[in-house]
């Protein structure tokens, strides 16, 4: 089986050294990375573009969709600090994706730039659709919007695991039902993939549904939710909630190991496998 991956992460060299040049975060220092939500071990050697190849050739994945990640806390920076990293890491992921001959697709980050496939933004963005308005309408019916967890904020004490399993998953449930509440009837031609299967937003439409809300407008077919990080009984879920053409094949690479995905996904058959790793994913594409 091999297909797409919509959710990975790759950095530019160019970038990789920018973060190195920095004090505070975020910033890197022998091979760890400083963020505003804790400090945590990298290997660069996993954002050489020859070693990417060889973990998608590994994975049994052609293309793999990569972006910047919002978890970064480029946000919180000064204007003109955040839109230097943003563009050097724009600028590098480019350069990146014509030599990896078509395998290595990027997206823009907070609006749409010529050559990327889409924009990716963080959870918070959906809290204020009205800012990324231009954005949306530049992506109609022909570009993907991307939304991932941002940095999170764990209490004095937290487990290192307290940022990815509490702040992100609550994040993406809100991004998820700001989107209902105020992006799906204004931007139904938009494709909108919400990351970790939006921190299990199918198991809220039925609650939704509690309080009197109609859910319709959560089962449509431009809302795709990446499977990075759960496993079978999830996905499952997910695909009983809106069906298997909407879920789409994640991984957070190089993060989290794709292996990780790959068996979980794989434990649902071929048929699925198959909708989820190749059909959906183009269907995701094409708009």
């Amino acid at each position: 089986m091999s297909g797409f991956d919509v959710h990975q992460h790759l950095w530019p060299r160019a970038f990789s050294e920018a973060l190195a040049e920095r004090e505070t975060a975020p910033f890197l220092d022998e091979g760890t990375l400083y963020l505003g939500e804790g400090a945590y071990p990298l290997d660069l050697g996993d954002h050489d573009l020859g070693a990417r190849l060889a973990l998608l050739d590994r994975a049994e994945i052609d293309t793999a969709i990569v972006s910047l990640q919002p978890t970064l806390g480029l946000e919180a920076l000064a204007a003109d600090e955040r839109e230097r990293l943003e563009g050097i890491w724009e600028d590098g992921i480019i350069e990146l994706a014509a030599a990896a001959g078509g395998r290595i697709v990027p997206l823009a980050v907070g609006r749409p730039r010529a050559g990327f496939a889409g924009v990716s933004v963080g959870a918070d963005r959906l809290d204020d659709l009205a800012s990324l308005a231009a954005s949306l309408d530049g992506l109609r019916g022909s570009g993907v919007l991307f939304v991932h967890p941002v940095s999170g904020s764990p209490p004095p004490g937290a487990p290192t695991w307290w940022p990815a399993l509490v702040d992100y998953t609550s994040q993406m449930q809100r991004a998820y039902l700001a989107w209902l509440a105020h992006g799906q009837a204004r931007w139904p031609d938009v494709n909108v993939v919400f990351a970790i299967l939006a921190g299990g937003g199918p198991i809220q439409l039925e609650r939704l549904a509690s309080r009197g809300v109609e859910v319709e407008p959560g089962l449509q077919p431009n809302l795709f939710f990446d499977t990075a990080s759960y496993g079978p009984r999830a996905l499952r879920l997910c695909i009983e909630a809106f069906g298997v053409e909407q879920l789409v094949f994640g991984t957070d690479a190089p993060v989290v190991d794709p292996a990780h995905a790959a068996r979980a996904l794989g434990e649902l058959g071929e048929s699925v496998e198959r909708l989820v790793r190749e059909e959906s994913p183009l269907r995701l594409l094409a708009g």
